[in-house]
């Protein structure tokens, strides 16, 4: 029996349970999406963690990076001497060392772009295993169990455990690496940018000489790359002088249609149902691993098409009252840009709200204060609630409060609401018909979406 340790590990414990083993895991927290899956998938779920936990019969405890000495559950591994290691290298041992492994790695979009490259490759035929840190639609799961040799593997720069301060994806033997970009992120793991990109640099230099980095050109640390790599390259991008460029984008309310040039030669037009310039490079490469794998053209096309898209990725919740509400899992300033002007390309007359909850380990701290004041800028109205539960001194703690002044001054209706009841009574009461609602966090958020659209509908009523 094999055990994980924070099922914040869902996708892997799900996959290890589909080749057989046994598993369960416990966590302190569980909330939708994953736990549902987890319900779905049919593995025991302990609340909390408790040494009584860690029974006798577990021969191996997967211990999430979240775990830290202190946590009744580690300390009962240690001191049994029960065989424990990283979720990274558990997928390692397992699954990759047959495969050819295709690593979609970046600051942004690494979720939305392995469901794409995994889901063109199912599409085309190559029947891989996919594991994504979300769940892609067209799976209806963060994994696929295939009997192809393609392995796609979101690739996470985060710590692997507490005994492995190193990234992730340095555990996953890559073949294939797409970088899509890098920016400051983790900043309760990174002190700083450099050592983001000696990490990216350190993914690369484990390419083999046969392998194939694909690296997005619109970002200069991801194009700066290049020098490190011992393989071919691929670039992909909307600037001119990419290995594959996408252009003329059309930008409508269900989709976005491109044109792709691959190294200057036109290789046709291809649509995909997201919005946005930065999903069309999220799909550029998807299609370059596709075109990797040998698929062709028209299959990929028709694989873009057919693409369903992944939970909490501009997610469409409902519509109640004529109000839109999204659920959207941004939380970088850059990914809240980004997010913000795809709704507003493909929406230009609508009014946008952004309700944004500041609670990843970055998003808390005060070091984007101002970037989020320039992201947040591109909606109508904007919302901020209470840092979540942050423990960081008020010095280094973003402040809501003074975000909310930023807005203000750049003329954006802006508002500092600590807590989500009343942040539902002020947009309910005031948002109108045709208006988009985008919430973004990477939590949970006590559920605000649905308690949106329950007093919209309340309010038709």
């Amino acid at each position: 029996m094999i055990g994980v340790c924070g099922t914040a590990m869902a996708t892997l414990a799900a996959l290890l349970k589909s080749r057989g083993y046994d598993v369960r895991g416990s966590d302190q927290n569980m909330y939708p999406p994953m736990s549902d899956f987890l319900v779905q998938q049919g593995i025991t779920t302990l609340q909390g963690y408790r040494a009584d936990h860690i029974a006798a019969e577990l021969d191996l405890v997967v211990v999430g990076n979240a775990i830290s000495r202190g946590n009744p559950e580690l300390e009962e591994v240690l001191d049994r001497k029960i065989r424990y290691c990283s979720l990274p290298e558990a997928i390692r041992d397992h699954f990759l060392w047959a495969s050819r492994s295709i690593v979609i790695a970046g600051t942004h979009g690494k979720t939305t772009t392995t469901s794409l490259a995994g889901w063109l490759l199912t599409h085309g035929g190559a029947d891989p295993s996919v594991l994504i840190g979300g769940i892609a639609e067209n799976f209806e799961s963060s994994y696929r169990v295939g009997g192809g040799r393609d392995f796609v593997i979101e690739g996470d720069e985060y710590d692997s455990a507490f005994f492995d301060k190193t990234a992730k994806f340095l555990k996953y033997l890559p073949d294939i690496v797409v970088v899509n970009n890098i920016e400051f992120d983790h900043a309760d793991i990174y002190p700083d940018l450099d050592a983001i990109r000696l990490a990216f640099r350190r993914l690369v230099n484990l390419v083999p000489r046969r392998g194939l980095l694909i690296l997005g050109a619109d970002n200069a640390d991801a194009l700066a790359l290049k020098t490190n790599a011992r393989c071919k390259v691929e670039t992909f991008g909307l600037a001119n002088g990419c290995d594959w460029q996408a252009h003329d984008l059309q930008v409508t309310s269900a989709s976005t249609r491109f044109g792709v040039r691959r190294a200057g030669t036109t290789v046709g037009t291809f649509e995909v149902p997201l919005l946005g310039a930065y999903n069309v490079r999220n799909a550029l490469a998807a299609l370059a691993v596709g075109a990797a794998a040998g698929l062709n053209t028209d299959t990929m096309a028709e694989g873009l098409r057919r693409f369903k898209g992944v939970r909490r990725r501009l997610q469409h919740r409902g519509t109640a009252d004529g109000v839109e509400v999204y659920d959207d899992f941004a939380h970088h300033p850059t990914a809240i840009a980004e997010t913000l002007e795809g709704v507003r390309s493909a929406y230009p007359d609508r009014r946008i709200w952004a309700i944004f909850e500041p609670r990843s380990a970055t998003s808390c701290r005060r070091v984007f204060q101002s970037d989020f004041a320039s992201a947040l800028a591109k909606a109508d109205r904007v919302v901020l609630p209470a840092v979540f539960r942050s423990a960081l001194p008020e010095n280094e703690r973003l402040s809501p409060e003074a975000l909310a002044g930023d807005l203000k001054a750049a003329g954006v209706e802006a508002r500092y609401i600590p807590e989500v009841p009343e942040i539902v009574r002020t947009v309910s009461k005031e948002a109108r018909s045709g208006d988009l609602v985008i919430v973004m966090s990477n939590g949970g958020f006590d559920d605000i979406h649905q308690k949106l659209l329950t007093a919209l509908e309340a309010r038709a009523n």
